[in-house]
């Protein structure tokens, strides 16, 4: 028979004969490697002038709850799921809404961003992003497509008379299924979007 003390004392050492060789082996691992962080700039073309310059106000959008993190979201049929390799380096939500002020503040844009304290603006814009995803429309080895959709409604700030409300929809496909073509896609149908957008609001509001 196995003396209990004597088992118990045997345990004991083996284990913390593991762990200090667990602890000597940690070290030797290298550490984790960082994800990767990704933005997507939008870049405006300068836009015709109107010679007529008025003011908008634009809250934060609201954005689908999903998407509006730092985790690029990609969707295969009704099942949602995030890319490992990297992420944005801002919330999704915040780099679209920095989208959009660099957007008016395109050279030759009529309509110019007012800051809640920034003084008197002529209109009120409201933004609904319901859709920034990559769709895989063939299953998760195929090329996914990035699909943007955007409602934005402009009211006339002196008594909210409604000018105007239109959806925006853009679709790319990726170049390929990596990461890189992927955000660049993202990127490219942001720019679409918010131009249209910009393109919109000068033609109601001017």
């Amino acid at each position: 028979m196995i003396n209990s003390g004597a088992a118990r004392l045997a345990a004991s050492s083996l284990a913390v004969g593991l762990c200090a060789g667990l602890a000597g082996c940690i070290s030797l691992f290298p550490a984790e490697k960082p994800v990767q962080l990704y933005r997507f700039d939008a870049t405006v073309q300068p836009m015709q002038s109107t010679g007529h310059s008025f003011g908008v106000r634009v809250g934060m959008s609201d954005f689908d709850t999903a998407a509006m993190g730092d985790r690029i979201m990609t969707v295969d049929g009704d099942q949602i799921a995030y890319i490992d390799a990297g992420r944005w380096a801002n919330p999704a939500v915040k780099l679209f809404d920095q989208a959009v002020a660099r957007g008016f503040a395109a050279p030759g844009d009529a309509a110019r961003l007012v800051s809640p304290n920034g003084g008197k603006a002529e209109y009120r814009l409201r933004l609904n992003v319901s859709s920034f995803e990559a769709r895989y429309p063939s299953g998760p080895t195929s090329t996914p497509t990035v699909t943007i959709v955007m409602r934005a409604t402009l009211d006339r700030a002196s008594d909210s008379a409604l000018i105007g409300t239109r959806v925006f929809e853009a679709d790319v496909p990726a170049g390929d299924n990596r990461i890189g073509p992927i955000v660049q896609a993202f990127d490219q149908a942001t720019t679409k979007v918010v131009g249209d957008l910009v393109a919109w609001v000068d033609q109601k509001g001017g």
